[in-house]
């Protein structure tokens, strides 16, 4: 784990306990994001991934342990943060067109209730352009395919203009050139400056896609740069099942009383 201040991270995570109606989804989990890096989260299926961003940003609750933005709580600081959601967590049938979608992300500064202005539009067509999707703008979110919508939901996030940007599976079953934008998005952001924290599932794309990685399963398996955690030693902790893991935290349990 990094030595450095967590006021140095746009996210830092200590010893957080998630439980779904007393089954634990998230034991013990700490971690440090670092700044200006693509960040994957990678681990099995059920290892909780998407709770470790749904948690840290109070999306729901946890049992203990504490997560900071820059060493601040997520209420000081989310105006720094954007979030993109899992796409099938989304009403799609809403009535509302991608441009109006896209400039939901500014309510923040618009304020709520109050009527969107031609600046706003404006702002919200720029980011439709980055993604690929200048002349959907009129187009019902009904309408767009799974991957226009992915990136509607992507563009919401690229208008608030944050520092910090949270991703929940945005690669999951989009066609290749929705992965196309995605990608060049992401390196976008990397240049300037931004800091980037992905769900992700294909471990065949990690090495292109992201500069470091937090493998997961229940617990941080290990946190670092892609090549030194994607090794088969690590990937066959993680993935290999959570009896696996759970022997492992077993034996760092008995080795502490030891040492006492």
């Amino acid at each position: 784990m990094s030595s450095s201040s967590a006021t140095d991270h746009p996210l830092t995570i200590r010893d957080l306990n998630v439980a779904y109606r007393r089954k634990v989804v998230l034991w013990d989990a700490t971690a440090d994001f670092p700044a200006g890096q693509l960040v994957a989260i990678v681990g099995p299926n059920g290892a909780g991934k998407s709770t470790l961003l749904k948690a840290a940003m109070d999306l729901i609750p946890s049992v203990s342990g504490s997560v900071t933005f820059w060493g601040k709580s997520y209420q000081q600081m989310r105006h720094r943060v954007a979030y993109v959601p899992q796409r099938e967590t989304v009403d799609w049938d809403f009535p509302v067109n991608a441009r109006e979608v896209v400039a939901m992300g500014l309510y923040r500064k618009v304020g709520w209730f109050r009527p969107v202005r031609k600046a706003q539009r404006d702002l919200a067509q720029q980011a439709l352009d980055r993604v690929g999707l200048s002349d959907f703008g009129d187009r019902q979110i009904s309408q767009l395919s799974g991957g226009q919508q992915q990136r509607v939901f992507l563009a919401r996030a690229l208008v608030q203009h944050a520092d910090l940007y949270l991703m929940d599976e945005p690669f999951a079953s989009v066609d290749a050139a929705t992965e196309q934008a995605i990608v060049q998005v992401l390196h976008d952001l990397k240049d300037q400056g931004k800091s980037v924290v992905c769900v992700h599932h294909d471990l065949e794309t990690i090495r292109d896609f992201f500069d470091y990685a937090v493998l997961l399963n229940m617990r941080v398996v290990t946190q670092g740069d892609i090549e030194t955690v994607m090794t088969r030693e690590n990937l066959a902790i993680a993935y290999g099942g959570k009896h696996h893991l759970l022997d492992r935290v077993a034996r760092e349990i008995r080795e502490e009383e030891l040492k006492r």
